[in-house]
């Protein structure tokens, strides 16, 4: 009997975290550059009930019992947000929409090749450098300057350039007084090149981004490159990147999530109740 009662609690656990990953969503439904997450649930592996110590025939098959629910992990949507014009120099947002040859990507950002195995597509990332000089990735492109001429993130991170280096702007040449080319290179109001070119990196796998929070992605699987021609990439200036959150999904997801908790928490009641029906009244004497 307890085998419900454990199902029904693993219920709960999974929802609640479900339910902490929708609210989590929406509070950054106006963070720029945010990408969603999703909690997908598991089951624990069938196992096979059997009858045993009833007499002396062999066991007796009852079936399979699937167990408890789980929630192993949190994926990201590394899918492309809205972008809104903001007319702010130091705005930056990043278009992407990298193609591979013989696969056609669904909503989701995923295609199946012809033997089955599962590819995503591959996206483009701002590269900057934290305070330790470790290498992260963003799409939150609301840049600023420093009091040293560093460009920086909302996060204080150091924005690089293809160089690989940190960007700093000529002594005396503020970003209001440059604009960025097709070719992400930027440039004085008279034309003047400044050398210094924006580096988008291209992540062949972004599920092998890990979040750290801040719009900020640590690279744990796969390799990072530089974008090409060839990659459908732009970046604009003057705007900023959306988070990608659907609100009406996750209004109806959080609302799922939360009658699903609701069921679990009735069926640990009812188990409550039979057990304390079970302890204090059966096999009373009266």
């Amino acid at each position: 009997m307890l085998r419900g009662l454990y199902s029904a609690a693993s219920g709960l656990t999974s929802q609640q975290r479900r339910h902490d990953t929708i609210t989590n969503n929406i509070a950054n439904i106006e963070t720029a550059g945010f990408k969603q997450n999703t909690t997908p649930l598991r089951s624990f592996n069938e196992m096979l009930l059997s009858m045993t110590g009833v007499d002396s025939n062999q066991p007796k098959t009852i079936g399979t019992w699937t167990g408890n629910v789980f929630a192993e992990e949190s994926l990201t949507y590394h899918l492309q947000g809205d972008l809104t014009q903001t007319n702010n120099r130091y705005d930056f947002a990043i278009i992407s929409n990298i193609a591979v040859d013989g696969l056609i990507f669904d909503q989701s950002g995923k295609a199946v090749t012809d033997n089955g195995e599962v590819v995503y597509q591959p996206q483009a990332y701002f590269t900057v450098q934290n305070e330790q000089g470790e290498r992260r990735y963003t799409r939150g492109g609301q840049f600023s300057v420093n009091s040293e001429g560093f460009l920086t993130t909302s996060t204080g991170d150091y924005v690089l350039g293809t160089n690989d280096e940190p960007i700093v702007l000529p002594a005396g040449v503020s970003i209001e007084d440059l604009t960025l080319t097709n070719d992400r290179r930027l440039v004085t109001s008279a034309g003047t090149d400044t050398g210094i070119q924006l580096l988008i990196s291209r992540i062949d796998n972004p599920h092998g981004l890990v979040r750290e929070g801040d719009g900020s992605f640590r690279l744990e699987e796969g390799a990072a490159a530089a974008i090409t021609e060839d990659d459908a990439v732009e970046v604009r200036q003057g705007y900023i990147e959306q988070s990608n959150v659907d609100i009406t999904q996750a209004s109806v997801d959080l609302m799922a999530a939360l009658r699903a908790y609701e069921a679990n928490q009735k069926v640990i009641q009812f188990y409550d109740t039979t057990l304390q029906k079970t302890a204090n009244d059966i096999g009373r004497i009266s």
